[in-house]
């Protein structure tokens, strides 16, 4: 079984950052009816990655509340597609909009305003008004730890990263992942790429492949659909991967040495829950972090030695009680898309 840092910690649940207008709608359930729910997807929800685990969690919410769910998905993630998008989804007027993924931030805040009586949520966003809120996982904090574990197990010095879109959180968790190899090993050098595309298994397997070949032996795949591609290359050069969002080392062992859990969908959970408890405040950014293991945290293969996941647990609980601070931005050479 694979192992799973950080254990709980006596902490509070999350953090919040409220803004100037953060006391928003007065929150709370409907009483006679069903909670119903309204949430967009810029992409597959069967995924296996970002999409699917927010969907989990919208199903979570719909199976915890006997709520109704209204879902969109598959959409470009282009503005004025999501604007689209949101709007129809606002006009039934829904208890709560939900926005999954920080691709609509933009969308939300101009559909928000456009529908001052709805609540709206971007999950993994970092936007606000009288109306809308943001909930975020702090992938940045499993992913810093998934760097560390690429510093203590290369043996060639060349650790890789691969993404697709350039949206804040995965830019957040690539500078987060290079700082955390750094803390672990300062020789070591990093291979980063964004391909512009999370979800083409070819294209990532494609980008591995030239990463193994200029030394990388373990990569870290912040990848949707993609990933697979990734798995295969790893799995026919006899390289490791670490994955993000779920449990990749339940899934393939052979491959995956670590995965950095940063799941989305508790963030679509929590504001479901927050708004039928009367939490629920727009104007506000929740931010979910190691303190909360079940949707952040990292797991580790059977073959990591006990003195690297003792030296990354350490770090895993100073990050959570706020010993030590996970770096969100990074400048550097970007590895080419061949």
């Amino acid at each position: 079984m694979p192992a799973s840092l950080p254990l709980p910690l006596p902490l509070p649940r999350r953090g919040l950052l409220a803004l100037p207008f953060a006391a928003g709608l007065p929150a709370g359930t409907r009483a006679a009816t069903p909670m119903r729910l309204a949430a967009l997807f810029a992409g597959r929800v069967d995924d296996g990655g970002f999409m699917q685990a927010g969907h989990r969690g919208l199903e979570r919410a719909r199976d915890t509340l006997g709520a109704e769910i209204r879902t969109i998905q598959g959409i470009p993630p282009e503005a004025e597609a999501l604007k689209a998008a949101l709007r129809r989804l606002a006009a039934d007027s829904p208890d709560l909009v939900i926005a999954h993924g920080g691709q609509n931030n933009a969308a939300a805040q101009a559909v928000a305003a456009e529908f001052p009586g709805t609540r709206f949520v971007v999950t993994q966003g970092n936007v606000t008004g009288p109306n809308l809120a943001s909930y975020e996982v702090l992938q940045e904090q499993s992913a810093f730890l998934a760097g560390m574990l690429a510093g203590l197990s290369t043996r060639s010095g060349v650790v890789g990263h691969q993404s697709g879109i350039r949206v804040v959180p995965g830019l957040k968790g690539r500078a987060a992942y290079a700082h955390g190899v750094r803390h672990a090993n300062p020789a070591a050098r990093l291979l980063t790429n964004f391909s512009g595309s999370q979800d083409d298994p070819a294209l990532a397997r494609r980008i591995a492949e030239a990463m193994f070949a200029a030394g990388a032996d373990i990569v870290f795949t912040m990848l949707n659909a993609g990933r697979s591609g990734v798995t295969e290359a790893c799995r026919a050069a006899g390289r490791a991967q670490i994955g993000n969002v779920g449990d990749w080392v339940a899934v393939a062992p052979d491959v995956f040495l670590g995965s950095a859990v940063a799941d989305s969908g508790q963030a679509v959970l929590d504001a479901v829950l927050d708004l039928a408890a009367g939490r629920f405040q727009a104007g506000a950014i929740r931010r979910i972090g190691l303190e909360q293991p079940e949707a952040v945290r990292l797991t580790l293969a059977p073959r990591v030695p006990a003195a690297v996941a003792a030296r990354i647990a350490a770090a895993a609980e100073a990050i959570a009680v706020g010993r030590l601070d996970v770096p969100v931005s990074w400048s550097g050479e970007e590895f080419p898309t061949p």
